[in-house]
C-alpha cells in the first residue's frame, strides 16, 4: 500500500555519497501512484477500474501490469538520482522502462509520459535523498535545476503522437514542462487536490485535480485525438465543472459522470493530464513525509 510505502521513506540526514536508506521507497510510491490515478472515477475519457473511457486497445488491467513493469524502473531512476547521475544515464532506465511497459502491455502505450515526467520525479526525489542537492528544495527544482538544460536539448522521436502536435499547434508539451520544473503540477494539481470536500474523501480530491488540470493544461493528447476543437471542449467543459463547485456542489459525481461521457462519444482522451494528475499525487505525498 502507498501508506506502507510512505511511512518508510521519512528522511534521513542527507549524504553526499551511496543511497540514504530514505531512498529505497520511492519506485514504490510512484508506481501506487499510477494505481491511484488509475482508480480514480469520473475522469473524462480516461481508464479507470469502472470502464475504459474512449480507449478500445487498454483497459484497467493493462494498465495495472504497465504499472509493476515499471515499477523497479522509477527505483533505478531514483536510485540513480541519489548518485548524481545525469540525464544520459536517466534515458537509458527511462528507455529501459518503456520497453518493460510494452512488453507487459503487448505493445501498448499505456505510460510513457509518466515514464519521463514521474521518473524524473524519482530522480529527483532520491537525489534529494542522496545528499546531491539541498533538501529543502521543491522535486521541481530539482528538476529543473539538475536537468533542464539537457531535457530541452536532448533527442526528440520525430514520428511519436507528441512531437507531431508540438509541430502542427506549437504547443509546449511534456518536455517544456519538465523542463520549466513542472509548474502545472505546482501551481494546478497541487491546489486542487488539496482543497477537498472532507478531510477523508480522497477519491474526489483526486477527482478535483484532474478535471483542474484538463481545464488549464495544453494537453497534446487531446490536442492529437480532437485538434484544436478538440482541446477547447475539454477545457470549456472541465472549467464548467470547477466554476460551479467542483466535487464540492451537490450532485457533483453525476456531472463529472455526463462530461465523461462526453469526452468518450468525441474519442477525447486527456493523457497528459492523467499523467500529471500521477505527478501531482507523488508530489504530494513526497511534501507530506519528506520534512
Amino acid at each position: 500500500m502507498i501508506t506502507a510505502a510512505l511511512r518508510s521513506a521519512e528522511p534521513l540526514a542527507p549524504r553526499r555519497t551511496g543511497i540514504a536508506s530514505d531512498a529505497s521507497a520511492i519506485g514504490d510510491v510512484a508506481a501506487d501512484c499510477l494505481v491511484l490515478e488509475l482508480e480514480t472515477w469520473p475522469k473524462p475519457g480516461l481508464v479507470s477500474h469502472v470502464d475504459n473511457g474512449s480507449h478500445d486497445d487498454m483497459d484497467v488491467d493493462t494498465f495495472r501490469r504497465s504499472a509493476a513493469a515499471i515499477r523497479p524502473h522509477f527505483q533505478r531512476l531514483a536510485d540513480a538520482g541519489a548518485l548524481g547521475c545525469g540525464m544520459g544515464q536517466l534515458r537509458i532506465i527511462g528507455l529501459e522502462a518503456e520497453r518493460a511497459m510494452l512488453a507487459a502491455t503487448s505493445g501498448v502505450n499505456t505510460h510513457r509520459g509518466a515514464i519521463f515526467g514521474l521518473g524524473l520525479l524519482c530522480a529527483a526525489a532520491g537525489a534529494k535523498a542522496g545528499g546531491v542537492v539541498d533538501p529543502a528544495l521543491r522535486l521541481g527544482h530539482v528538476v529543473a535545476r539538475l536537468w533542464g538544460s539537457s531535457i530541452l536539448d536532448g533527442p526528440v522521436l520525430l514520428h511519436s503522437h507528441g512531437s507531431a502536435v508540438r509541430r502542427r499547434f506549437h504547443a509546449g508539451g511534456a518536455r517544456i514542462e519538465a523542463a520549466q520544473g513542472f509548474p502545472s503540477v505546482y501551481r494546478i494539481g497541487l491546489p486542487a487536490l488539496r482543497r477537498r470536500a472532507a478531510p477523508d474523501d480522497v477519491e474526489s480530491a483526486r477527482v478535483e485535480a484532474c478535471f483542474a488540470l484538463i481545464a488549464s493544461v495544453e494537453d497534446t493528447n487531446l490536442l492529437h485525438r480532437g485538434g484544436l476543437e478538440g482541446l477547447r471542449f475539454a477545457h470549456r467543459a472541465a472549467r464548467r465543472f470547477i466554476d460551479v463547485g467542483g466535487v464540492r456542489a451537490d450532485g457533483w459525481r453525476a456531472r463529472a459522470r455526463s462530461i465523461h461521457e462526453d469526452f468518450v462519444a468525441r474519442r477525447l482522451s486527456p493523457g497528459g493530464s492523467a499523467d500529471l494528475l500521477a505527478m501531482t499525487l507523488f508530489v504530494d505525498a513526497h511534501e507530506r513525509t519528506g520534512r
